[in-house]
């Protein structure tokens, strides 16, 4: 008997996160451990029995969908931002969202499980490179000896991993971040929002993040922030 060619999936929880739109979230999970997310069941999966034994797990691994990004066509390759734009790599050999099926996979830190009245049990994760109300369709506990691979060669990320800006601020203007939020904004800076092609450093980006509109330049590699307004 053959296995079906396609298949219907639940949405079993959304994340709340600080990101409003795609453009400033990182590049992959665990990159800034200061950002905070809710994981909020739909009420079918409101069941405190589907988490037990969860709380025991350091990590999980979050199944959700690129809703941002779906298309009704897929291409064979694409030109991964960290390499510039330009170079085209083959779609499974990326992260990309433009997949056949677009679905995304990240590691995330679980602080805790909250049981609310209201909503049931909700995963406070740490590390997500998610956008806020993010469909998630399964998750699984990360299992260190099974998941855990030191020696794995990275590909062509190897030579971009350690791309790091340091960001500047006036103490005034960066006083307006909650100073709950600080730490989570500066590691999102720090890991440069831009396109990689992106290199005039007289331009001005701006980004939604928390409640907050963010602008900044990035010269070299200094992101100097030009200003900070409530949204």
């Amino acid at each position: 008997m053959s296995a079906p060619e396609e298949m219907t999936l639940k949405v079993i929880a959304h994340i709340r996160t600080a990101f409003p739109t795609k453009f400033g979230i990182p590049r992959q999970s665990g990159l800034v451990d200061s950002l905070r997310g809710e994981v909020i069941f739909t009420p079918e999966y409101r069941n405190a029995d589907a988490v037990r034994g969860l709380e025991y797990f350091s990590h999980i691994w979050l199944v959700w969908q690129f809703s941002g990004a779906v298309r009704d066509s897929w291409s064979p390759t694409v030109r991964p931002p960290r390499l510039g734009g330009n170079t085209r790599m083959g779609v499974f050999a990326t992260r990309s969202p433009f997949r056949p099926n677009p679905l995304g996979l990240s590691s995330v830190q679980l602080e805790a499980i909250e049981h609310r009245p209201d909503v049931g049990p909700v995963l406070i994760v740490r590390g997500a490179d998610l956008m806020d109300g993010t469909p998630i369709y399964d998750i699984k506990p990360y299992i260190p000896y099974a998941d855990c691979h030191p020696d794995a060669a990275g590909g062509f990320t190897a030579q971009t991993q350690f791309h790091h800006l340091t960001m500047v601020c006036d103490a005034g203007l960066w006083a307006r971040v909650p100073a709950d939020q600080q730490a989570a904004l500066q590691g999102v800076l720090e890991n440069d929002p831009r396109p990689s092609y992106q290199h005039d450093p007289e331009r001005v980006y701006g980004m939604e993040f928390g409640g907050l509109e963010v602008h900044f330049k990035v010269d070299g590699e200094v992101l100097t922030v030009t200003g900070i307004d409530y949204r």
